[in-house]
């Protein structure tokens, strides 16, 4: 078994229960972690057989573009798609946090994970 990890991928995106978020923005950082069996491509050399994370990126990045109120509906969205299209990923995990929320604080980030 073996861990793809894409971390601190960072967007500008309209994600929030509030009106004002979803015309604002906010920064986010999305984590991701694709466990999956890696022996094959580290014996060929090929990307055909692995898992290519720059498309899994490209997944993130649209997912991340289209607006949702919760953080957990757009982490659901995510995963959704990558075990749509890969069939290699085990397990995986995504991890989005929101840069300064307007919560009333000094608050530097909340985040939200899901795992499948």
């Amino acid at each position: 078994m073996g861990i793809i990890e894409i971390e601190g991928m960072e967007f500008y995106a309209y994600h929030g229960h509030f009106a004002a978020e979803q015309v604002v923005g906010n920064r986010f950082i999305v984590d991701l972690a694709l466990f999956t069996d890696c022996t094959r491509a580290a014996q060929s050399d090929k990307l055909s057989d692995a898992l290519n994370y720059q498309s899994a990126y490209l997944i993130v990045k649209e997912e991340m573009q289209i607006k949702s109120h919760l953080l957990e509906h757009v982490a659901a969205r995510i995963l959704n798609r990558l075990y749509e299209v890969y069939d290699l990923i085990e397990r995986a995990k995504v991890k989005i946090s929101k840069l300064n929320p307007s919560m009333g604080g000094e608050i530097k980030m909340v985040s939200v994970t899901l795992e499948r």
